[in-house]
């Protein structure tokens, strides 16, 4: 079995869903995260705030940068991440769909580097 990112791309500026239309939304979500579960493909998943919270820290001249903000700024961001466990990318991308439909959003593919 082999990792994959599902990354929830999450647009910026947006106007959230009504707080019916939320309830929706996370009931779906839980719901992805139990299929993912009974299927032994979950690992990890979870939200994440605004960009605007971030902390960058950089390597700058042998000591490192604190800076305030998002690294880079754009019309979207990675709004939540799920990782998963699966046979082959056919198999990540179904997930991926399924994430797709219970959140409403983008989701990103990626699979780890080097995994045997």
């Amino acid at each position: 079995m082999k990792h994959y990112l599902l990354s929830v791309v999450q647009p910026a500026g947006g106007t959230p869903p009504d707080p019916e239309a939320l309830a929706g939304i996370m009931w779906d979500v839980e719901a992805f995260n139990d299929e993912l579960r009974a299927a032994g493909a979950w690992v990890f998943a979870g939200g994440l705030h605004g960009p605007e919270t971030a902390t960058v820290l950089r390597p700058q001249d042998g000591d490192v940068l604190v800076t305030d903000g998002p690294y880079a700024e754009g019309e979207e961001y990675l709004g939540g991440l799920c990782l998963i466990r699966a046979a082959d990318l056919d198999e990540a991308l179904e997930w991926g769909r399924r994430a797709a439909l219970a959140t409403t959003l983008p989701i990103e593919v990626r699979a780890f580097v080097d995994q045997r």
